[in-house]
């Protein structure tokens, strides 16, 4: 929540290729700490801030989607996506191969290290370059795309591509000039809202499935297969019917679904575990559609500063989330 006021600022400043290094090897380093300390509050203090300052899903996603055409940003985003469920799914392997803690911690942040390799792998932003005035720098991006697909591009056309230098806007004018108009602040508020509400549900689900009878770990796993499907299923949806129609009636269904949860019959497991899945299938897509919206809605230059705002607020529900299993005993 905190850490995010920070990165998204910081990756509209120095770009998305230097962010998304700088955060990958913060987290890789102080969650291998983790593993060593014997001290509690040691502990705390370091996941606070490789949870804080080691986070590079932001910068990850404004880079992935200012790489393409916008008409094509939804099935890249797609394939992009289809790294963060394979994640989820071999999180469970590891934990159930390697119990011990310390251990898993080195298992499952070691692989961050290899983010400094990013600095020669990936190119930056051409549409943050252009943004910043740094025209040369993006068309020679261009250019080496277009030689790698083998395409010719009109040189007038590259000549002509608008590059203006915008100015820092520090996150209190920002809030400022968004809190004073009315349309912003609307666009603002709902933004907050679904951003509240899904890192809730989503997480609270993915929390919560251990609590379900059976293999822990099992559940765990199938329940993170969900994230595929609703990869995919999202992206058709949208690519269908654009954004408001899939996002809504996603939100519907998972409420659904969790209502309907504590009333299902104890003595049919499948049952439980189909519904739950089905929950998670539909927080999973309404998630990925909120990080989606929330990043069309803002302009370049602000692009990565306000989503990390909306996402950063809305982290409410994600503090709120972990504290949910504590209600088992009164049901």
């Amino acid at each position: 929540m905190i850490g995010l006021l920070a990165m998204g600022p910081l990756s509209d400043r120095i770009g998305r290729k230097c962010s998304i290094v700088i955060s990958g090897l913060i987290g890789a380093t102080f969650g291998i700490l983790r593993s060593f300390t014997s001290w509690y509050w040691m502990y705390i203090a370091l996941e606070f801030i490789e949870a804080a300052f080691g986070d590079v899903a932001s910068s990850i996603f404004m880079l992935s989607i200012e790489m393409v055409a916008p008409d094509k940003r939804i099935l890249f985003q797609m394939w992009c996506a289809a790294g963060f469920a394979f994640g989820f799914i071999v999180l469970p392997v590891a934990a159930w191969q390697v119990p011990y803690w310390r251990n898993l911690l080195r298992v499952i942040y070691s692989p961050a290290l290899l983010f400094i390799l990013y600095l020669f792998l990936i190119d930056e932003s051409p549409r943050w370059l252009l943004s910043r005035g740094k025209k040369d720098k993006a068309i020679a991006i261009i250019n080496k795309i277009a030689k790698t697909d083998k395409v010719a591009i009109n040189k007038d056309i590259l000549e002509n591509i608008s590059s203006e230098k915008y100015n820092e806007i520090p996150l209190s004018k920002l809030l400022k000039n968004t809190l004073t108009s009315k349309t912003l602040l609307k666009i603002f508020l709902i933004c907050i809202t679904w951003w509240s509400v899904s890192t809730f549900v989503n997480y609270g689900i993915q929390i919560n499935s251990v609590s379900i009878e059976g293999n822990k770990y099992v559940i765990f796993g199938l329940i993170s297969v969900s994230e595929t499907a609703a990869n995919i299923i999202t992206t058709y949806s949208m690519i269908g019917f654009r954004r408001k129609i899939p996002l809504v009636l996603s939100f519907f269904l998972a409420g659904l679904s969790c209502f309907v949860q504590p009333f299902l019959p104890n003595n049919i497991p499948w049952l439980t575990i189909t519904v739950y899945m089905f929950g998670k299938l539909m927080a999973s897509i309404f998630f990925y559609i909120t990080y989606l919206y929330t990043s069309e809605l803002f302009p370049t230059y602000t692009r990565n500063t306000m989503h990390s705002l909306c996402s950063s607020i809305g982290r409410i529900g994600s503090i709120i989330a972990p504290q949910t299993p504590l209600l088992g005993p009164l049901t």
